[in-house]
């Protein structure tokens, strides 16, 4: 390992994002997470809700009622997300921060879904502010899908008033932390013979300007009544939309609020997208997923930044695992996770990777964000399939690892990393010259923000290269 060189990583043509945890299931570990897909995500995408002048907060509504007798989804005073416990009074050792640190020190972001009573004041806007400088690039998505009916935020103003709550909200928090780049989530274009306009046009215009990202939530079937009823044949609590359609509207969503800004441009991204194995059954789930993906990777108009799976794990049909009934920590295997594996490994929604020069230790590496990242890329070259390979390090380093375009996590305890998951399925079929490169996201998960740019960038100095266990055979020869 003599040569040594830089290596850039910026965004995918279309990023793959993550939900990982809501009303309908738990928060599940990044370990296991990345285990099970081989590659970080862009951003991690976590639900949660701010009621603060409500009863029971901050209790979750769903357990504090749960012997109220509540017979439908939305039917709680508050949404049923996990609490938002910071912000004024609150401690950032608690939810979701503590999620928040385990997504960025593996080497991705976090999209914060964020539900918030319109009551509450700029004080307690800007403490959450406050509660997310340390995180470097954040997304904030608050009050998704403002133009419906079922949020608790929304039975409490009117359209008008959400908007404008959106605008205050959007710049109180940036105001303390520029690092946050807010997220816009409406209906968009919905009616096709109206191509022209967005729902609640008139109340959201001002908003759509104000964001930094614009987003639709599309679901190509869904099972909005789960889990207080089962979606049959004739049922009124599920519906299911051709992938044409659910298409055809984001895209014209997406020119739709480019129009409200006089042409501009600004990402747009796909917060919540899937179909629901409760409408579609397990296969053509598959196959409605992966008809989208080809028509967006075929699409040379490239109208869209990300699109976010929802989500891992789901106590229904809405995960790449169902949740086990009898352990929540405990997720099986749906067949949409062998698609969600292909799709992500395609080249449209990969991360580009470029080698600068040559460079020698000590070396400074730079995380701004999982598209903006510099690190190191160390040649390697196997004379044939290894039977061995491991990475043995001997400092506290936290890096992220990436070989035969498999991705692995090393923590600061770690001392051994098996590379070897990078060659099953993908075995070589002769001499080959690979490269390792290592990223160096926060090992803490946050920020330094001592450093003069620390808001928006991560600083880590690599003093020693991790030594590579490398054997082609078995250590010891068959006896047959």
């Amino acid at each position: 390992m003599s040569n040594i060189y830089s290596i850039v990583m910026r965004k995918a043509e279309c990023a793959a994002d993550l939900g990982d945890g809501s009303e309908r299931g738990e928060y599940v570990g990044q370990d296991y997470i990345l285990s099970r897909l081989g590659r970080p995500m862009r951003s991690i995408s976590l639900m949660y809700c701010y009621y603060p002048f409500d009863e029971h907060w901050p209790a979750r509504i769903s357990e504090a009622m749960k012997d109220a007798g509540v017979n439908e989804p939305w039917g709680y005073p508050y949404d049923d997300y996990f609490p938002y416990l910071g912000g004024i009074g609150g401690s950032t050792d608690s939810e979701p921060f503590t999620c928040m640190r385990d997504i960025r020190r593996h080497g991705q972001d976090v999209t914060l879904t964020l539900t918030i009573d319109p009551a509450v004041t700029d004080e307690m806007l800007a403490a959450i502010g406050r509660d997310l400088r340390p995180f470097g690039r954040i997304f904030l998505r608050i009050n998704h899908e403002a133009t419906g009916n079922w949020f608790s935020f929304n039975k409490r103003a009117s359209y008008q008033e959400v908007a404008d709550f959106y605008c205050r909200a959007c710049r109180v928090i940036k105001a303390e932390a520029p690092n946050v780049q807010t997220i816009l989530c409406i209906g968009g274009v919905e009616d096709l013979s109206k191509p022209d306009e967005i729902v609640m046009e008139k109340e959201f215009a001002e908003a759509v300007r104000k964001t930094d990202v614009w987003s639709v939530d599309k679901y190509m079937a869904l099972h909005w009544g789960w889990p207080f009823d089962v979606a049959e044949p004739g049922g009124s609590s599920h519906k299911r939309w051709s992938v044409d359609y659910i298409y055809t509207a984001a895209k014209l969503s997406q020119k739709r609020f480019s129009e409200l800004c006089g042409g501009a441009y600004k990402p747009m991204v796909m917060s919540e997208l899937n179909a629901d194995g409760d409408v579609t059954g397990p296969y053509e789930q598959c196959d409605m997923i992966r008809l989208f993906c080809d028509r967006l990777e075929a699409d040379s108009d490239h109208w869209l930044d990300g699109i976010c799976f929802y989500q891992f794990r789901d106590r229904g049909r809405l995960g790449l695992e169902i949740q086990d009934p009898n352990d929540p920590t405990v997720g099986t295997e749906q067949p949409v996770m062998e698609t969600f594996r292909e799709i992500i490994r395609r080249k449209c929604f990969m991360p580009s990777m470029t080698r600068a020069g040559e460079v020698s230790l000590p070396v400074t590496l730079r995380w701004g964000s999982s598209e903006d990242a510099e690190g190191i890329e160390i040649p390697v070259h196997l004379e044939r399939d290894p039977v061995f390979l491991e990475a043995i390090f001997s400092d506290d380093s936290n890096l992220m690892l990436e070989i035969n375009g498999r991705w692995f996590y090393k923590s600061p305890e770690a001392r051994c990393i098996d590379l070897m998951p990078a060659f099953f399925g993908s075995r070589l079929n002769g001499p080959a010259d690979l490269a390792l490169r290592i990223f160096a996201p926060p090992a803490s998960g946050e920020n330094d923000l001592s450093a003069e740019d620390g808001l928006f960038n991560y600083y880590h100095t690599l003093t020693v290269l991790p030594e590579l266990r490398i054997r082609t055979a078995p250590t010891a020869p068959s006896e047959d």
